[in-house]
């Protein structure tokens, strides 16, 4: 993309690499940066130091923006910790985890809310997303939970907090608020700045957390990151999106600055505490305390040292960055090095460092084989069924029960009507007649429905059959729902056979756009140009319910597959 008069957002400007990023940014004159961080502090002071260093720039062209991005917009300047401590937010971060995504959800993120009020060009994301869930330890929760049932009883809190640091759903809703809010904000371009969680070492890696080796927070921090990587694969594979890319450092990355000064820990300095050797203890006792004990002393100032400022891994003493950076251990790369490489894939390099092109280039995708096979797979099933005298339409177990819904409902055009033409002639409340006929004759094709889960909808919308097992409405805590229009509109369309006149006329809808669409072809064209041809609809002389629900997936939901 071009950088110049763009509005960029870098989520993460504050720290190390988005500190880097914003002044690579500069060198191609965008119209507006965008600095967030989580803390006020952190945002006002990047954009402070970027209008001292840009002097030369309206002070305007550097925006601050901060708080959590992975919580609601009115809880993002809220500490997770005190949402946590109070049962009415703790229950509002799990639902907002755990119910399905609707527009009221995703108007009261933070995220979302970012991305809308900025409309950014570029959005480049140096959050460490996957330290971010992981380190939320699940583990902890876990053994809190295991001690309270060894008691008799879990608390509320102990079971909610343990909810609310469940991994995947957070990064998958996660995902999900970023998707929607990039394609509604309109960003043509997304960089994520990810991690491999380890440095680049193996399960070998020796740097835990006094977890036990490989530690299994740090796991669950590669864990997430993997699964993050993955699901902006699926996003970039999602038509009429922005162009998204990854870049995954797997080294150290430092560093920010080098001082003498107190030792800051957690956003907190270290206090120098003491023991002198007369207040020793002794192991004779049989028991060892992690409970504050008798005998440390204040020592009366907090721990100063000289450091290395590595940006979001904390400060580390001389010889502890020896250590790590030392060759065969993590190493080193340079923030300003991640930046350069961001900032040559955003304007559309090729540094062969996106893993999101890896992964494309490397997964083994459809075959020709596999095309051809197809088809005899397809011929093959066709005769098992004129032999045998079975139609083969819907087991509903490849989902979703829409599919399920719109297979029947084509076999059953295709047994009222037999052809195109003969399915648009037909008044539209015939069909439906026609269709509650067949229904009510053919005892095995009814029970069929009913018996994979599926509800027939019959002419008149009030009546409907059932089986003992219904996919739709989905069981999400409550057998009995309101049996309102609105919702039983919506159950139609995401499940039920729907067999009133209104459906039938979308039906005749559908079949018209696709013969005016053949229509549009060349007569005498026979090219590789058209997939959907005369031919492929074997000139309408009959309805074919797998390619309809194809067609009608891929034109009416836009639900294609365009990288192969």
């Amino acid at each position: 993309m071009q950088i110049k008069d763009s509005t960029i957002v870098v989520i993460g400007g504050w720290g190390l690499v988005g500190a880097a990023m914003c002044r690579k940014l500069m060198e191609f004159n965008p119209k507006k940066l965008v600095i967030t961080s989580l803390k006020q502090s952190e945002a006002e002071e990047a954009v402070a130091d970027l209008r001292k260093e840009y002097s030369q720039y309206p002070p305007e062209m550097f925006q601050a923006w901060w708080g959590n991005i992975f919580t609601r917009n009115e809880w993002k300047d809220t500490s997770r910790e005190v949402l946590l401590s109070d049962e009415k937010t703790r229950m509002g971060l799990i639902h907002d985890v755990i119910d399905e995504l609707d527009d009221s959800l995703l108007q009261s993120s933070a995220l979302y809310s970012l991305l809308q009020s900025t409309k950014p060009d570029a959005v480049i994301d140096c959050v460490n997303t996957a330290t971010a869930i992981a380190y939320q330890d699940i583990y902890s929760s876990s053994r809190s939970i295991l001690g309270e049932l060894a008691e008799g009883a879990a608390s509320n809190e102990t079971v909610g907090r343990l909810l609310a640091s469940l991994y995947i759903p957070q990064l998958t809703r996660h995902i999900q608020i970023l998707y929607r809010g990039l394609k509604d904000a309109g960003t043509t371009s997304y960089i994520k700045i990810g991690t491999s969680g380890t440095g680049g070492m193996g399960l070998n890696i020796p740097y835990t957390h006094s977890e036990e080796q490989p530690s299994r927070v740090l796991l669950a921090k590669s864990a997430v990151a993997g699964a993050q990587t993955l699901l902006l694969f699926l996003t970039a594979r999602t038509p009429n999106g922005p162009l998204v890319k990854e870049i995954k450092p797997s080294a150290t990355i430092a560093w920010k600055r080098i001082g003498h000064g107190e030792v800051i820990r957690k956003g907190k300095p270290i206090p120098l505490v003491d023991m002198v050797p007369e207040n020793a203890m002794q192991l004779s006792t049989g028991v060892f305390s992690l409970n504050p004990v008798d005998g440390v002393k204040d020592f009366g100032e907090n721990f100063q040292s000289v450091f290395i400022d590595t940006g979001e891994n904390g400060i580390f003493s001389r010889a502890e960055f020896e250590t790590i950076s030392a060759l065969g251990q993590m190493e080193l790369v340079t923030p300003e090095e991640i930046a350069e490489v961001t900032i040559n894939e955003l304007r559309g390099g090729n540094t062969g460092l996106d893993v999101i092109g890896a992964l494309d280039a490397s997964v083994m995708g459809p075959t020709y084989r596999g095309g051809i096979l197809r088809n005899s797979a397809l011929e093959q099933l066709k005769a098992l069924e004129l032999e045998t005298g079975a139609d083969s339409i819907a087991f509903e177990m490849l989902g979703p029960p829409r599919l399920s819904k719109l297979l029947y409902e084509a076999y059953i055009l295709k047994r009222i009507a037999l052809s195109f033409e003969t399915a648009i002639a037909t008044p539209a409340a015939e069909l439906s007649q026609k269709a509650e006929m067949l229904i009510q004759s053919d005892a095995t094709l009814r029970a069929q429905m009913l018996s994979v889960g599926l509800v027939i909808m019959l002419p008149d919308g009030k009546s409907y059959l059932r089986g003992n097992d219904v996919k739709i409405p989905p069981y999400r805590g409550q057998s009995e729902l309101d049996a309102s229009t609105e919702n039983v509109e919506k159950w139609c369309h995401d499940g039920w056979v729907d067999l009133r006149a209104e459906n039938m006329t979308a039906w005749q809808t559908r079949l018209k756009r696709i013969m005016n669409d053949v229509g549009t072809i060349p007569t005498g064209d026979t090219s590789s140009r058209f997939t959907y041809s005369k031919v492929y609809w074997e000139n309408f002389q009959t309805i074919d319910g797998g390619k309809l629900a194809s067609w009608i997936f891929e034109v009416e939901e836009h639900g294609w597959r365009f990288k192969r």
